[in-house]
C-alpha cells in the first residue's frame, strides 16, 4: 500500500459525513438496531451512493456496530449517516429494551454463553 491509499482512506469518512464529526442525534449506540422503510416515504430525498449501501443492508434489522463492520468503517462515520438517513425517514430505529437486574430471559443467556463460547 502506497502513501496515496493510506491518504484516500483517511479523507473518505470525512467526506461521506460532509466534514460533521459528530451525529446530529444520540439515538445510535452500538446494539441499536436499524431497519429500512420499505417502500421508502416518497417525498424522502434521494440517498448518496453510501448511503443506499446502507439501506440494502438494513432490509431487516441490523445493530449499528454489525453494520459498521460490513461496511468497513468507523462507527462515528456510520452514526453519522444514520442520523441523515433517520431525519429523511428513510430507516426506523429499534432501541434496546433497557435491562433491569433479575429480568434477563434464560434464552437471551444461553445466547450470549455460546457466543462467548465461539470466541
Amino acid at each position: 500500500m502506497g502513501p496515496d491509499d493510506t491518504a484516500g482512506r483517511l479523507v473518505r469518512p470525512f467526506t461521506l459525513t460532509g466534514g460533521r464529526t459528530r451525529p446530529s442525534r444520540t439515538d445510535f449506540t452500538l446494539i441499536t438496531r436499524v431497519t429500512a422503510v420499505d417502500p421508502p416515504p416518497e417525498r424522502a430525498p434521494r440517498p448518496q451512493p453510501e448511503q443506499s449501501r446502507i439501506l440494502r443492508r438494513c432490509a431487516r434489522p441490523v445493530a449499528v456496530a454489525e453494520l459498521a463492520a460490513r461496511l468497513d468503517l468507523p462507527v462515528s462515520v456510520v452514526a453519522i449517516m444514520l442520523c441523515d438517513l433517520l431525519e429523511a425517514g428513510l430507516i426506523t430505529v429499534h432501541r434496546p429494551r433497557p435491562v433491569t437486574p433479575g429480568t434477563a430471559e434464560p434464552g437471551l443467556l444461553r445466547k450470549v454463553r455460546d457466543g462467548l463460547d465461539r470466541l
